[in-house]
């Protein structure tokens, strides 16, 4: 008979607690141009920490873009997921809610009350699980890039509360044109980076996969499970 699948999964390094599983993925090639020595990216003798780069750019984005100052990167879980195939295109990241609509806990289906898996880390309960693909992400340009992360984190419901953002009418998720909405995306990053954030945020960002990583001897990320939903007794 199959375990029961846990409500809630308590991750870090406390008593009780999980450790996130980290993988480290090498360079798959030499890269065509060496990294650009004038971008520092950290201590060189050790992999680079991919998912905590990024944390610390959510956050400078948040304090720094009017748009985004309701997001709080300490309830963010950021991972990294690995495409098989070589190709720049496809899934470049995604955006993951861990409540349901309105910021519920619950949901009933089909007769039946359901909870979505809560994660918890050092305490800290998290709202959202942000995950980037790589090392496709990594292989867009510098503008690609940045129109992503932002392409991601309007996806964020503005009251923060675990759901997303919906818009009016059939496309809730990304208006009437997906076009429209990476538009506006790129003019919000290009209205931050002309406030001049600090160089080391962006640093990672203007490398290939491949510089990145064979400058570090590896990347390192957070493999994030995927939440599921439980079923749980109804509340008398």
């Amino acid at each position: 008979m199959n375990s029961p699948l846990p409500l809630i999964f308590h991750w870090g390094t406390g008593p009780g607690r999980r450790a996130l599983r980290r993988r480290c993925l090498k360079a798959l090639s030499e890269p065509l141009l060496p990294a650009p020595p004038w971008r520092e990216t950290g201590p060189i003798d050790q992999p680079f920490d991919f998912c905590h780069a990024m944390n610390r750019l959510v956050g400078a984005i948040g304090e720094g873009c009017p748009e985004f100052q309701h997001v709080d990167s300490s309830r963010i879980l950021v991972g990294v997921s690995f495409a098989r195939a070589t190709t720049r295109y496809g899934l470049q990241a995604r955006v993951t809610p861990l409540r349901f609509p309105n910021g519920g806990i619950h949901v009933d289906r089909d007769g039946r009350s359901y909870q979505v898996q809560r994660h918890q880390v050092d305490g800290v309960e998290m709202l959202y699980h942000l995950t980037f693909c790589l090392p496709r992400f990594m292989d867009q340009s510098f503008d690609e890039k940045m129109v992503t992360i932002f392409h991601e984190l309007y996806h964020i419901h503005p009251r923060f509360n675990g759901d997303l953002r919906r818009h009016p009418g059939r496309c809730h998720a990304h208006t009437g044109s997906q076009s429209r909405y990476d538009a506006h995306m790129a003019a919000l990053a290009r209205i931050w980076l002309a406030g001049k954030p600090d160089p080391s945020l962006t640093a990672f960002l203007r490398m290939s996969f491949n510089q990145l990583a064979h400058r570090h001897g590896g990347i390192v990320g957070v493999v994030l499970p995927r939440p599921r939903l439980v079923p749980v007794a109804t509340a008398s």
